[in-house]
């Protein structure tokens, strides 16, 4: 299997190049520009393609180590999947994800993209246009949660496939290990997958069935299964990477941003409840910055479409600047690490090049057909 064609060398320049949908997301420019300056300037080795309608991008033409390669289209939040793929074919999501494609034996011109657009329509175009590494069936979209040892907890699939088997949670697995491994330098990531118990014996026969793989995976030493985790594991940082389909992931991710929202205000509130509890406050005020800084998704923001022949990056659609600079961060961290060679290598070691080393599903083209489905009504962050 050779490497995937995406995977760009990195220049002789020595920087590393982001594709950027600046129309992508709620706001559009006002956000993604000031974000692509704040991380020009923060990260030297880094170059932008910013891409979009060139009138809305004009203030960023003098900028250094800044191209802006124009689209005359926008993918909408409310953009049906078949109308990203289909109608819009000159829009900023589709020409920045066309940034990672090789063309007449050139290499690609960005290593990484980054959009805040509609996430069923960022799925599908990439998909369509990257396709899937060999040996994985669907992408799988992959970010992280705090925990309370201070640092983060990656879990996947948080919301592209609704309807998954036990061989996809291994797909999943491999890639989660590869992204934490390159990301965050641990060479062998503790991986957990999410039940509604700890034992063996519990879950339906999906769940069971992927435990028994995750166990042969780990007996063969390519990968380091921890076993089941519940979802109070996610926040004890019981494992660095946490398995599940895309509905329990979804649902587990936006109850924990719901839950974080409502201590928040539940704090607010008592603080403000009287003249005393708000000098409370006050003199409080520095332990409360710092809550507030372990708990703001800003920090959290930019999730991993893992599995394509190439590094594409969702940030939130309502993401504010810092956000937004945060995914780029994320994607720049992913390309500098050269994260697709790693997920590329730790699919061979792990799934091995023929059926008998990787089970096959049932239906490889009806499970296609289902992940379109699933990321078009996909809303992970």
């Amino acid at each position: 299997m050779s490497s995937p064609e995406s995977n760009a060398p990195v220049p002789a320049s020595g920087l590393i190049r982001l594709a950027v949908d600046c129309m992508g997301g709620d706001h559009g420019p006002s956000i993604t520009l000031p974000a692509c300056r704040a991380f020009l300037a923060a990260h030297p080795q880094a170059a932008l393609l910013l891409v979009g309608q060139p009138e809305a991008l004009k203030e960023a033409q003098s900028w250094p180590r800044c191209e802006i390669v124009a689209a005359s289209e926008v993918v909408t939040m409310d953009d049906p999947v078949e109308v990203a793929l289909r109608r819009k074919k000159d829009s900023s999501m589709r020409v920045a994800i066309q940034q990672l494609k090789a063309v007449d034996g050139a290499s690609p011109r960005a290593q990484a993209c980054v959009s805040a657009g509609n996430t069923g329509a960022l799925m599908a175009v990439s998909r369509y246009l990257l396709k899937t590494l060999d040996g994985i069936d669907r992408p799988a979209i992959a970010s992280v949660m705090p925990n309370q040892t201070g640092g983060f907890t990656t879990m996947l699939d948080l919301g592209a496939n609704v309807d998954c088997s036990a061989e996809h949670l291994l797909q999943f697995a491999v890639m989660g290990s590869a992204l934490v491994s390159a990301v965050e330098g641990k060479p062998e990531p503790r991986v957990g997958l999410l039940n509604i118990g700890e034992e063996m014996i519990k879950g339906n026969e999906t769940i069971k069935r992927a435990g028994e793989l995750l166990r042969a995976a780990d007996a063969a030493g390519q990968i380091r299964f921890y076993g089941n985790v519940e979802g109070n594991d996610i926040f004890k940082a019981t494992v660095d990477v946490v398995v599940c389909d895309g509905f329990v992931g979804n649902v587990a991710l936006k109850t924990a941003e719901g839950l974080a929202s409502m201590i928040s205000t539940f704090i607010r509130m008592e603080f403000s409840r009287n003249v005393l509890t708000k000098l409370v406050a006050l003199a409080a005020l520095p332990i409360l910055q710092r809550f507030k800084s372990r708990v703001d998704h800003r920090r959290l923001n930019g999730a991993a479409l893992l599995g394509l022949r190439g590094l594409v990056f969702k940030s939130h659609g309502s993401a504010d600047a810092v956000a937004f600079e945060t995914a780029l961060n994320r994607a720049y961290d992913a390309a500098r690490n050269r994260l697709l060679d790693r997920v590329h290598d730790r699919i061979i070691a792990t799934l091995g090049l023929d059926s008998k080393a990787m089970p096959a599903t049932a239906d490889a083209g009806q499970a296609a057909d289902a992940g379109d489905k699933a990321a078009a009504a996909a809303h992970a962050a």
